[in-house]
């Protein structure tokens, strides 16, 4: 065995013992798709990659993973990234394979705007998200794709997105940039222990997937990046985040189902979402559900969340015109740190692909209890804020105490259409929520 196919089974078994060990102590959902033993490895270097940071190498890439469709070796192949700086276009992936990039390696998207693949809009979508028409192709992609793992020794993909950022700021964009990561109808995802920076849209996006794990990542952008969500699964089921860290320029987790009357035609929800133990800062959302919400998200666990530094802690977003729907969603164990605003609940946030979307499609959220959450130095205790003909409802707040630099008495909840309960809320929160009985016996039930 090679060298650096000893280091790359050592490394893979290391994060699989681990897991075993920390399974005695910890809750876990990311047994749902394992760490797998690929019999076949094979380096980047064996097709001509050189890196130097300075070598183009797309081909090389390209060449590695047709190898890898094509052999179809019993068990998959694990393609080993070896330490140095990668440069290379986009590039898809193929099923029943392994990206490992090693302790210094560094997979860096090039900075050649003007080449980069096109492919077709999402049917969700309709359009690009920011411009009509398609969209640049993500960085790495995998489209229709089973049995993929992307691991490492926290090796590092880096989208080199400052360019994309400046296009955005200059208004010079063609089509809608590039997201860093993106999974698109497909299943048994696994990403683990690698480093996502400077990705020039979305940072790590599943579409239409499930089975998908994402765990002990890291996700950086600078904080006045343009868009640059962390972990965005959209109309996907049965996700696990957990362990990760995020700092970016938007919502640290973002789920979402698709866009007005695409989404809402389209109808794939998102469901079956669990978040756990994410920590970072941003200057909009740390959990957000929605905008785009046309398809429906419902079943959506999170606890354990650490937050600093933020626009919103907890942000549930849509709008008329979504259609859809937001239930079944409990947040627990939250602790934020220097936020505008704790928690908003709003049915008037996001915008429209195009003047076709449906106002008489109003969406519905039920059944939201979020509890267990402390905050210190917040600025606005929160907004819940329904739509008149819609109004929200079985809104929960259980132990949630949001302490500002100011007096307590200067914090104020706002609220209007919405009905639910609370209960151990400081301040105190708006009369909407003193509850009916029924939705007092709800929140007093998810204690």
């Amino acid at each position: 065995m090679a060298p650096f196919q000893a280091l790359a089974v050592a490394a893979v078994l290391l994060p699989l013992l681990l897991q075993c060990g920390a399974a005695v102590t910890e809750v876990s959902c990311a047994n749902m798709v394992p760490m797998k033993w690929r019999r076949e490895v094979i380096s980047i270097t064996d097709f001509g990659a050189v890196g130097d940071g300075k070598t183009l190498n797309t081909w090389p890439f390209k060449k590695a993973i047709y190898r890898i469709q094509h052999m179809r070796k019993r068990g998959g192949t694990l393609l080993y990234i070896p330490p140095g700086v990668w440069l290379t276009g986009s590039f898809s992936l193929t099923s029943h394979m392994t990206l490992y990039l090693a302790r210094g390696a560094v997979i860096k998207a090039t900075q050649n705007t003007w080449n980069w693949p096109l492919v077709d809009p999402l049917p969700s979508y309709g359009r690009g998200r920011e411009l009509p028409g398609k969209r640049y192709m993500s960085f790495i992609q995998g489209d229709g794709v089973s049995d993929v793992i992307i691991t490492g020794e926290n090796g590092t993909i880096d989208g080199q997105g400052e360019v994309w950022w400046n296009m955005w700021r200059q208004r010079s964009l063609r089509f809608t940039r590039p997201n860093l990561l993106e999974f698109k109808d497909s299943k048994d995802i696994l990403i683990s222990n690698v480093v996502f920076q400077n990705s020039p849209f979305w940072n790590i996006h599943p579409v239409y997937c499930s089975n998908v794990v994402i765990k002990y990542v890291t996700v950086l952008a600078p904080y006045d990046s343009p868009n640059t969500d962390g972990i965005d699964p959209d109309s996907s089921s049965n996700v696990c985040i957990e362990d990760a860290h995020i700092s970016t320029g938007d919502d640290l987790v973002a789920i979402k189902s698709g866009w007005d009357e695409y989404g809402i035609a389209y109808g794939r929800p998102s469901s079956g979402i669990t978040i756990r133990r994410v920590s970072g800062s941003t200057p909009f959302a740390g959990i957000a559900i929605g905008s785009e919400t046309s398809g429906g998200i419902e079943d959506i666990f999170v606890e354990n969340i650490n937050l600093y530094n933020t626009g919103f802690g907890i942000h549930i977003k849509t709008n008329v015109g979504r259609g859809g729907y937001i239930r079944n969603v409990t947040i627990t164990n939250v602790s934020m740190n220097k936020v505008r605003k704790g928690i908003r609940i709003a049915g008037d946030v996001g915008d429209h692909p195009d003047e076709y979307f449906n106002r008489l499609a109003i969406p519905s959220v039920d059944r939201v209890t979020i509890k267990n959450v402390w905050g210190v130095d917040v600025q606005q205790p929160g907004t819940i804020e329904g739509i008149r003909s819609s109004p929200f409802t079985r809104i929960c707040l259980s132990n949630v105490k949001l302490w500002g630099a100011s007096s307590q008495a200067e914090q104020q909840w706002q609220c209007m259409d919405v009905s639910g309960a609370a209960l151990g809320v400081r301040p105190w929160p708006c009369s909407e929520l003193t509850g009916s009985t029924f939705s007092a016996g709800f929140c007093t039930s998810a204690l």
